[in-house]
Protein backbone atom coordinates (compact mmCIF):
# COMPACT_ATOMS: atom_id res chain seq x y z
CA UNK A 1 0.00 0.00 0.00
CA UNK A 2 1.39 3.15 -1.04
CA UNK A 3 2.53 5.80 1.68
CA UNK A 4 1.31 9.21 1.85
CA UNK A 5 2.95 12.23 3.00
CA UNK A 6 1.87 15.79 4.51
CA UNK A 7 3.65 18.57 6.21
CA UNK A 8 1.67 19.82 9.73
CA UNK A 9 3.12 22.60 10.51
CA UNK A 10 6.88 22.52 10.23
CA UNK A 11 6.64 18.34 10.51
CA UNK A 12 6.55 15.58 8.04
CA UNK A 13 4.07 13.14 8.49
CA UNK A 14 3.85 9.68 6.63
CA UNK A 15 0.49 8.39 6.41
CA UNK A 16 0.08 4.83 6.54
CA UNK A 17 -2.62 2.63 7.83
CA UNK A 18 -0.68 2.04 11.31
CA UNK A 19 -0.17 5.90 11.53
CA UNK A 20 -3.63 6.45 11.15
CA UNK A 21 -5.06 3.68 13.60
CA UNK A 22 -3.18 4.75 16.57
CA UNK A 23 -4.53 8.60 16.67
CA UNK A 24 -8.28 7.17 16.17
CA UNK A 25 -7.78 4.58 18.46
CA UNK A 26 -7.03 7.29 21.17
CA UNK A 27 -10.02 9.45 19.72
CA UNK A 28 -12.52 6.55 20.12
CA UNK A 29 -10.95 5.46 23.47
CA UNK A 30 -11.39 9.52 24.77
CA UNK A 31 -14.85 9.31 23.67
CA UNK A 32 -16.11 6.16 25.52
CA UNK A 33 -13.93 7.83 28.73
CA UNK A 34 -15.50 10.98 28.05
CA UNK A 35 -19.25 9.67 27.79
CA UNK A 36 -18.87 6.92 30.90
CA UNK A 37 -17.20 9.68 33.25
CA UNK A 38 -20.12 12.32 32.85
CA UNK A 39 -22.84 9.68 33.58
CA UNK A 40 -20.87 8.75 36.44
CA UNK A 41 -20.41 12.82 37.46
CA UNK A 42 -24.25 13.05 36.66
CA UNK A 43 -25.88 10.11 38.32
CA UNK A 44 -23.82 10.40 41.66
CA UNK A 45 -24.38 14.20 41.69
CA UNK A 46 -27.87 13.98 41.61
CA UNK A 47 -27.68 11.21 44.73
CA UNK A 48 -25.53 12.44 47.04
CA UNK A 49 -26.01 15.91 48.92
CA UNK A 50 -23.20 18.45 48.30
CA UNK A 51 -22.31 18.39 51.62
CA UNK A 52 -20.03 15.42 52.18
CA UNK A 53 -20.85 14.67 55.47
CA UNK A 54 -24.28 14.93 55.11
CA UNK A 55 -25.86 11.38 54.55
CA UNK A 56 -29.25 12.32 54.20
CA UNK A 57 -32.63 10.59 52.82
CA UNK A 58 -30.89 9.18 49.79
CA UNK A 59 -29.06 6.52 51.58
CA UNK A 60 -32.30 4.83 52.73
CA UNK A 61 -33.98 5.35 49.27
CA UNK A 62 -32.98 2.29 47.52
CA UNK A 63 -33.57 4.11 43.66
CA UNK A 64 -30.89 6.21 44.61
CA UNK A 65 -28.72 4.27 45.89
CA UNK A 66 -28.56 1.94 43.29
CA UNK A 67 -27.93 4.95 40.85
CA UNK A 68 -24.39 5.29 42.68
CA UNK A 69 -24.01 1.35 43.35
CA UNK A 70 -24.47 1.57 38.92
CA UNK A 71 -22.10 4.70 38.27
CA UNK A 72 -19.60 3.01 40.50
CA UNK A 73 -19.83 0.15 38.79
CA UNK A 74 -18.72 2.06 35.44
CA UNK A 75 -15.87 3.05 37.18
CA UNK A 76 -13.24 0.07 35.98
CA UNK A 77 -14.66 0.42 32.34
CA UNK A 78 -13.79 4.28 32.14
CA UNK A 79 -10.09 3.81 33.89
CA UNK A 80 -9.74 1.52 31.08
CA UNK A 81 -11.00 3.84 28.43
CA UNK A 82 -8.79 6.29 29.74
CA UNK A 83 -5.79 3.96 29.33
CA UNK A 84 -6.09 3.23 26.29
CA UNK A 85 -6.44 6.53 25.89
CA UNK A 86 -3.39 8.09 26.85
CA UNK A 87 -1.22 4.70 25.29
CA UNK A 88 -2.79 5.45 22.34
CA UNK A 89 -1.44 9.03 22.73
CA UNK A 90 2.01 7.98 23.80
CA UNK A 91 2.56 5.86 21.22
CA UNK A 92 2.82 9.43 18.87
CA UNK A 93 5.38 10.79 21.39
CA UNK A 94 8.79 10.69 20.11
CA UNK A 95 12.41 12.49 20.64
CA UNK A 96 13.97 13.52 23.57
CA UNK A 97 12.44 17.10 23.45
CA UNK A 98 9.12 15.15 23.99
CA UNK A 99 10.18 13.23 27.06
CA UNK A 100 9.82 16.16 30.04
CA UNK A 101 5.46 16.42 28.86
CA UNK A 102 5.66 12.98 28.41
CA UNK A 103 6.23 12.14 31.58
CA UNK A 104 4.25 14.69 33.26
CA UNK A 105 1.73 13.29 30.57
CA UNK A 106 1.99 9.40 31.89
CA UNK A 107 2.81 10.21 35.79
CA UNK A 108 -0.63 12.36 36.22
CA UNK A 109 -2.76 10.06 34.04
CA UNK A 110 -2.01 7.11 35.74
CA UNK A 111 -2.20 8.82 39.07
CA UNK A 112 -5.75 10.25 38.76
CA UNK A 113 -6.61 6.60 37.54
CA UNK A 114 -5.26 5.45 40.76
CA UNK A 115 -7.17 7.94 42.17
CA UNK A 116 -10.68 7.47 40.44
CA UNK A 117 -10.43 3.36 41.39
CA UNK A 118 -9.12 4.95 44.77
CA UNK A 119 -12.46 7.17 45.68
CA UNK A 120 -14.84 4.55 44.09
CA UNK A 121 -13.75 1.51 45.91
CA UNK A 122 -13.91 3.73 49.20
CA UNK A 123 -17.33 5.00 48.43
CA UNK A 124 -18.67 1.52 47.40
CA UNK A 125 -17.71 0.07 51.00
CA UNK A 126 -19.06 3.53 52.55
CA UNK A 127 -22.21 2.42 50.90
CA UNK A 128 -22.34 -1.40 51.31
CA UNK A 129 -21.93 0.00 55.29
CA UNK A 130 -24.89 1.99 54.86
CA UNK A 131 -26.70 -0.64 53.31
CA UNK A 132 -26.25 -2.95 56.58
CA UNK A 133 -27.16 -0.58 58.87
CA UNK A 134 -30.40 0.12 56.94
CA UNK A 135 -29.53 3.50 55.28
CA UNK A 136 -27.51 4.84 58.69
CA UNK A 137 -24.59 3.92 58.76
CA UNK A 138 -22.04 4.77 61.78
CA UNK A 139 -21.85 8.71 62.21
CA UNK A 140 -18.57 8.91 62.50
CA UNK A 141 -17.32 6.17 59.75
CA UNK A 142 -19.64 8.07 57.28
CA UNK A 143 -18.50 11.34 57.81
CA UNK A 144 -14.23 9.96 57.87
CA UNK A 145 -15.22 8.29 54.06
CA UNK A 146 -17.29 10.68 52.67
CA UNK A 147 -14.32 13.67 53.25
CA UNK A 148 -11.74 11.19 52.01
CA UNK A 149 -13.82 10.86 49.33
CA UNK A 150 -14.46 14.49 48.39
CA UNK A 151 -10.76 15.47 48.99
CA UNK A 152 -9.89 12.40 46.88
CA UNK A 153 -11.88 14.07 44.36
CA UNK A 154 -11.75 17.76 44.16
CA UNK A 155 -8.02 18.27 45.54
CA UNK A 156 -6.15 15.71 44.18
CA UNK A 157 -7.86 14.05 41.22
CA UNK A 158 -8.89 16.88 39.87
CA UNK A 159 -5.73 18.40 39.87
CA UNK A 160 -4.10 15.12 38.34
CA UNK A 161 -6.54 15.61 35.67
CA UNK A 162 -5.50 19.49 35.18
CA UNK A 163 -1.86 18.74 34.62
CA UNK A 164 -3.11 15.57 32.83
CA UNK A 165 -5.09 17.99 30.10
CA UNK A 166 -2.21 21.13 29.99
CA UNK A 167 0.53 18.30 29.29
CA UNK A 168 -1.43 16.17 26.71
CA UNK A 169 -2.51 19.71 24.98
CA UNK A 170 1.15 20.83 24.45
CA UNK A 171 2.39 17.12 23.06
CA UNK A 172 -0.94 17.06 20.91
CA UNK A 173 -0.09 20.80 19.81
CA UNK A 174 3.63 19.72 18.84
CA UNK A 175 2.37 16.70 17.19
CA UNK A 176 0.00 18.53 14.50
CA UNK A 177 -3.26 16.87 16.47
CA UNK A 178 -4.24 19.67 17.57
CA UNK A 179 -5.93 22.99 16.27
CA UNK A 180 -4.52 26.17 18.39
CA UNK A 181 -7.64 26.96 19.46
CA UNK A 182 -8.22 23.68 21.13
CA UNK A 183 -4.76 23.79 22.53
CA UNK A 184 -5.52 27.03 24.23
CA UNK A 185 -9.35 25.38 25.53
CA UNK A 186 -6.72 22.63 27.11
CA UNK A 187 -5.07 25.15 28.52
CA UNK A 188 -7.87 27.06 30.07
CA UNK A 189 -9.59 24.07 30.79
CA UNK A 190 -6.15 22.91 32.68
CA UNK A 191 -5.99 26.04 34.81
CA UNK A 192 -9.52 26.04 35.77
CA UNK A 193 -9.26 22.42 37.12
CA UNK A 194 -6.46 23.49 39.23
CA UNK A 195 -7.23 26.50 40.86
CA UNK A 196 -11.10 26.06 41.30
CA UNK A 197 -11.38 22.24 41.73
CA UNK A 198 -12.83 22.63 45.68
CA UNK A 199 -15.19 25.97 44.43
CA UNK A 200 -16.90 25.38 41.41
CA UNK A 201 -19.63 22.84 41.76
CA UNK A 202 -20.25 20.59 39.00
CA UNK A 203 -16.48 20.80 38.14
CA UNK A 204 -15.64 17.45 37.41
CA UNK A 205 -17.86 17.66 34.36
CA UNK A 206 -15.62 20.07 32.34
CA UNK A 207 -12.82 17.18 32.56
CA UNK A 208 -14.52 14.84 29.77
CA UNK A 209 -16.16 17.63 27.83
CA UNK A 210 -12.48 18.73 27.32
CA UNK A 211 -11.80 14.81 26.62
CA UNK A 212 -14.56 14.37 24.13
CA UNK A 213 -13.72 17.80 22.43
CA UNK A 214 -10.28 16.45 21.81
CA UNK A 215 -11.34 13.09 20.32
CA UNK A 216 -13.71 14.31 17.92
CA UNK A 217 -11.01 16.99 16.80
CA UNK A 218 -8.53 13.83 16.58
CA UNK A 219 -10.78 11.86 14.75
CA UNK A 220 -11.55 14.17 12.39
CA UNK A 221 -8.44 15.32 11.50
CA UNK A 222 -7.18 11.42 10.61
CA UNK A 223 -10.19 11.30 8.94
CA UNK A 224 -9.26 14.24 6.95
CA UNK A 225 -5.26 13.59 6.34
CA UNK A 226 -5.56 11.37 3.61
CA UNK A 227 -7.75 13.07 1.67
CA UNK A 228 -5.83 16.29 2.11
CA UNK A 229 -2.84 14.83 1.11
CA UNK A 230 -3.83 13.31 -1.81
CA UNK A 231 -5.04 16.87 -2.98
CA UNK A 232 -1.69 17.97 -2.37
CA UNK A 233 -2.45 20.48 0.92
CA UNK A 234 0.36 21.31 3.16
CA UNK A 235 -1.42 22.62 6.04
CA UNK A 236 -4.25 20.41 8.42
CA UNK A 237 -3.91 22.53 11.11
CA UNK A 238 -2.22 25.89 12.41
CA UNK A 239 1.86 25.04 12.42
CA UNK A 240 3.32 23.79 15.02
CA UNK A 241 5.86 26.22 15.13
CA UNK A 242 3.68 29.29 15.26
Amino acid sequence: MPILSTKWGTMTTEITPSALRTPRAAAFAGIAFAVLFAIIVVLIHQAVPASPGDAGAWLTDPGRRGSVQFALELVPFCGISFLWFMGALRSRIAGPEERFFATLFLGSGLLFVAMLFALAALFGGLISIAALHGGRPPLDVWQLGSATTSNLTKIYAMRMAAVFTISASTIAWRLGLHHRTIAWAGYLVGLILLVAGTTIPWIEIVFPVWVLLVSVNILFLTYRQPILAIEGVDDLSTPTGD
